[in-house]
């Protein structure tokens, strides 16, 4: 089935989800729940306020808020309008938010405060010619230096019919830019990403029917909205199947709990943390999580340990692993309903329909199944290009159309894509190509080790070596010596660590990857 074809846009998402899902909950946040008729009303008004603010179709919009139910509303009514959402990473500094927008030639933002950070007040300050502070409007709570407050936008609104709003939608098709993604700038200045309606719509919405989303799941969404994967896998893919939303703005491991039991949540997807933390609480035998049914985890090793902890410990039935990246619509592989523990663990599945995916070595040729190589992407989930960087779309988009990740991964006889590590994090030692997340897959066999993270490190006689950040289990005490002697003993010599350090928990973004230029700028040899 081709859901760009039935829904068109993600604002038709919401019209056709009125239609057939009526009074049933779309969105839970707190104590406010509005029905699927309900959220359609809701975006309509923000479509017609946003018109009213002046966005005129292709307009870039930023958006800088928690998740929360009026980040949806706010990002359906920039598309609505025909404008472009440019979602901003709410832990990014004035600086780097400054930079997005004005990279993207952003013609308003809605931004709320969060965690302490009052966006728009400190973007005043740090550049206060930004052309997008000339349309401020506060997402939640208090106006404070916005220009106009959540209910002043919608007020402004009112003059525009509901008809109009309705046919700003209508012209929207498929192939429109419906936001411009940054990448996290880990080489250099963020990137933005175009995809456009029909990808996402295609992708996700082909993504919910194989992990068999039904009218009767609840989801719980923790990712954050400003990426992929708690944007379009969260509440997009839950609203084209009639899903209940429930946005959660911070991770709170007892919050989640409580929130499960009480909403009989049954979707969960989220970084591996995420349920590690759930597993490991202290109060998780006291909450009922019989409801739990899907889930799906990746961007880093997963022990297969966890997965079975998430089938026994929290009650999944089906737990999955995927991969992707911003270009790529954030998602090119996935495994299938009934693959094997293993399977999850140590691949990320299979391509979805209709993408291609090629191992190939330096020299631009095929490597054998089984081999390592950088992985090629090819299908209708490769992004346009990057916003107004033609160089760098050249550069990374060859003229036969195949996206060059910069990953390394290798392909099973059966197509199934393991992921081993990002080609610029690979370090040489003594001549060998070592890979961090192959030994933090190794590394995890290791009972003493809880979480890992790896990176290289100078070395004088082998030019660089490994050193291990390791959360020990508090369960298994043990040493730097005892560590690295079992990685000696179950894997080759050169991916051995020859540091370890031990910490209480590793460094991560919004979208829990860990972030290793803190483990190298705190990196210290030892004697």
């Amino acid at each position: 089935m081709r859901y760009d074809d039935e829904f068109l846009s993600i604002p038709h998402v919401i019209r056709l989800a009125a239609e057939r899902f009526g009074d049933a909950t779309a969105l839970i946040d707190g104590d406010r729940r509005w029905t699927f008729r309900e959220l359609k009303d809701q975006m309509v008004d923000a479509v017609r306020a946003t018109v009213a603010l002046g966005i005129k179709p292709g307009d870039r919009v930023g958006l800088c808020a928690p998740n929360s139910a009026e980040w949806i509303f706010a990002a359906l009514g920039i598309h609505g309008a025909g404008g472009v959402l440019v979602p901003l990473n709410t832990r990014f500094k004035a600086q780097e938010i400054s930079y997005i927008l004005r990279k993207s030639e952003a013609a308003a933002v809605f931004a709320s405060p969060f965690l302490g950070n009052d966006y728009v007040g400190e973007l005043r300050k740090a550049d206060p010619g930004l052309p997008a502070l000339q349309r401020t409007v506060s997402v939640l709570g208090p106006q404070g230096t916005a220009d106009r407050s959540w209910n002043d936008f919608l007020g402004a609104g009112e003059g525009l019919s509901t008809s109009a709003a309705h046919e700003s939608i209508d012209r929207l098709t498929p192939d429109d830019v419906s936001d411009v993604m940054f990448t996290s700038g880990t080489t250099g200045h963020p990137k933005g990403v175009l995809l456009t309606h029909g990808q996402s719509l295609r992708a996700y919405g082909w993504m919910a029917e194989e992990y068999t989303f039904r009218t009767s799941d609840t989801f719980l969404v923790i990712p954050p909205f400003f990426h992929c994967f708690g944007y379009k896998a969260g509440w997009l893919a839950s609203l084209m199947h009639g899903v209940t939303v429930i946005p959660m703005a911070v991770f709170d491991a007892g919050r989640a709990l409580d929130l499960i039991a009480r909403e009989r949540v049954s979707i969960l997807l989220g970084p591996p943390t995420i349920f590690h933390d759930l597993v490991n609480h202290p109060d998780r035998a006291e909450h009922d999580l019989s409801s739990l049914r899907v889930s799906m985890t990746g961007g880093t090793t997963i022990p297969e340990s966890l997965i079975r902890a998430m089938k026994t410990e929290l009650s999944f039935d089906i737990v999955m692993s995927a991969y992707g990246l911003t270009e790529s619509t954030a998602l090119v592989t996935t495994t299938r309903v009934g693959d094997s523990e293993e399977t999850v663990a140590h691949t990320t599945g299979s391509a979805i329909p209709d993408v291609q995916v090629r191992i190939v070595a330096d020299d631009g040729l095929d490597v054998p199944i089984g081999l390592d190589g950088e992985i090629l992407v090819r299908g209708y989930n490769v992004t346009r290009g990057y916003w107004d960087d033609p160089d760098a779309t050249a550069s990374t988009i060859d003229a036969e159309g195949w996206l060059h990740t910069g990953d390394i991964g290798r392909l099973d006889d059966d197509g199934n894509l393991a992921v081993v590590d990002r080609k610029k994090e690979m370090y040489i030692v003594g001549g060998f190509n070592a890979y961090p997340a192959e030994t933090e897959r190794l590394l995890l066999g290791c009972e003493s080790v809880q979480q890992v993270a790896v990176i290289g490190v100078p070395d004088e006689r082998l030019g660089e070596v490994g050193c291990a950040f390791v959360v020990a289990d508090p369960e298994h005490p043990t040493t730097e010596a005892e560590v690295i002697a079992w990685a000696r003993e179950n894997m080759a010599n050169f991916k051995v660590p020859r540091h370890v350090r031990f910490v209480d928990q590793l460094p991560r973004n919004a979208s829990q990857k860990v972030l290793k230029d803190e483990l190298r700028a705190g990196f210290t040899a030892v004697g």
